[in-house]
């Protein structure tokens, strides 16, 4: 049964546009666009929008604007903060990009890749494998993230503490702006110093100011050797210890550094099948460390023996495994790619996507614990991140009988004793998930006075009628 509540005519411009396969009214096809996928957010939709390619984008956002109907961009719908789900209204249509699903050229010499927005990060990488080359950007939902959700909220992902995140990535942008202009940003140059890098605002900006269709990402040349490592660590200062002997020795080697503690640790193992824990005993802390070369030596191999052998000699690591194999190396990160996916399944859980100083981490998990614990005795405290670079995914799962409704009552309180402490140590309380619709209520006090203020101005200017992505970042 069809649910839109769009005008006559527009609908019938909108089927014209995009033929059967790009609109969709009935409920039961709208419904999997309208959820998300932490299962926090139920809305509505007039319809679902699947243009096929910049063009067909652009004339349906334009007839969009001009009947005064409200835009959600949706990549591969993995927004932990809510970020791609219509409201209750159902006033607002879904700009779904997924039939974007060309790799339109790779070039050797410029080392970039030119794809549309619906492509998935897993299906991009694997063409530039196929090339010979590698697409550093890694996230654990990159079967089904899409490149145009990734660039609009900025993803980091495992290898930050070496490539960067998405924005250092991306050199090119075309994107649909909300008044249906096309802005083109197609430019493979490092250097280009012209005025406003537009492409940046667009970067980061959970389709508030408008929707990216293509992109030319920077590629590199793919690792000929790698050597990838679980240790066991005492706590989160001797993982911060362990990521700088390495850092010491060659920070260039280092490819991603990963934190797990104990607590998430465990739940991967109980609740993940095929995910087991290949060392003698359980620890508080773990790091997975993985170094990556265009050389064929086996100079990896030493480093990493060298650096683990002092550690353990010194009792920084207590126990630690190599990978001997590519299938080792996949199974460990299956470990460290699971704890999202576990925690799920231990209940309703509270995400705090956090970054501190490299400096504080320690001191941060270590408050942030002890004042969570104390807020709700139970708690499961399940933190994981990449110590790297400072982002941790300070995390909260419910106290095992207790009621998930009850539970998630109180989760502002919750990110409130998290961020105050993230405050405290000069933070930030979202590394790379982006505000979505969960965090608004906390950029008034984080980002208000000139910032937010200048933030509002920039959204005015291009979305003077505040059709895209409403309810998203702002207030």
């Amino acid at each position: 049964m069809s649910n839109t509540s769009l005008p006559s005519a527009l609908l019938a411009a909108l089927s014209e546009l995009l033929g059967p396969s790009g609109l969709l009214t009935e409920a039961g096809d709208t419904d999997p666009f309208c959820t998300d996928w932490r299962m926090l957010y139920h809305g509505r939709c007039a319809a679902v929008l699947r243009p096929a390619n910049t063009e067909e984008c652009a004339k349906a956002v334009a007839l969009c604007a001009e009947y005064g109907v409200p835009m959600v961009p949706q990549g591969g719908n993995t927004s932990m903060v809510g970020g791609a789900t219509p409201d209750e209204s159902g006033k607002a249509v879904v700009i779904s990009t997924n039939r974007m699903t060309r790799v339109h050229a790779i070039d050797h010499a410029d080392l970039t890749m030119t794809v549309e927005a619906g492509v998935t990060l897993k299906a991009a990488q694997d063409a530039a494998a196929a090339e010979g080359l590698m697409l550093p950007l890694s996230i654990s939902s990159e079967g089904s993230a899409e490149i145009g959700g990734i660039l609009a909220t900025n993803a980091g992902g495992n290898n930050t503490v070496r490539y960067g995140n998405a924005r250092e990535l991306a050199l090119g942008l075309e994107a649909v702006l909300p008044d249906g202009q096309v802005l083109n940003l197609m430019r493979r140059l490092r250097k280009d110093n012209t005025g406003y890098a537009l492409r940046q605002l667009l970067i980061g900006s959970e389709g508030t100011l408008g929707i990216i269709t293509t992109a030319i990402i920077q590629l590199q040349p793919a690792p000929r050797s790698r050597e990838t490592a679980l240790c066991a660590l005492a706590d989160p200062q001797g993982v911060l210890n362990l990521f700088a002997a390495f850092r010491k020795q060659d920070p260039a080697a280092i490819q991603a550094f990963e934190y797990m503690s104990g607590t998430s640790m465990a739940l991967v193992n109980s609740l993940i099948e095929g995910a087991s824990l290949p060392l003698s005993e359980p620890a508080p802390a773990y790091a997975l460390v993985e170094l990556g070369s265009p050389r064929g030596d086996d100079s990896l191999r030493t480093l990493m023996e060298e650096v683990l052998g002092q550690a353990l000699e010194d009792g920084l690591v207590t126990d630690a495994v190599l990978a001997e194999s590519e299938g080792q190396r996949q199974a460990l990160w299956v470990i460290r790619e699971e704890h999202a996916e576990a925690q799920k399944r231990a209940g309703a859980s509270v995400k705090n996507d956090v970054s501190v100083p490299l400096s504080a981490i320690p001191e941060f998990i270590t408050k942030a614990t002890a004042a969570c614990e104390a807020l709700i005795p139970g708690i499961r405290v399940a933190p994981f991140g990449h110590i790297g670079d400072g982002n941790i995914h300070f995390n909260l799962v419910q106290p095992e009988g207790m009621d998930p409704k009850a539970f998630l009552a109180q989760d502002h309180a919750m990110m409130d004793t998290v961020a105050n402490i993230v405050r405290t140590l000069d933070g930030s309380f979202s590394a790379e998930h982006g505000v979505g619709q969960l965090k608004t209520y906390m950029m008034p006090s984080w980002r208000g006075g000139a910032e937010l203020d200048a933030m509002r101005k920039i959204k005015a200017a291009l979305d003077p009628k505040t059709l895209m992505n409403p309810g998203k970042i702002f207030p």
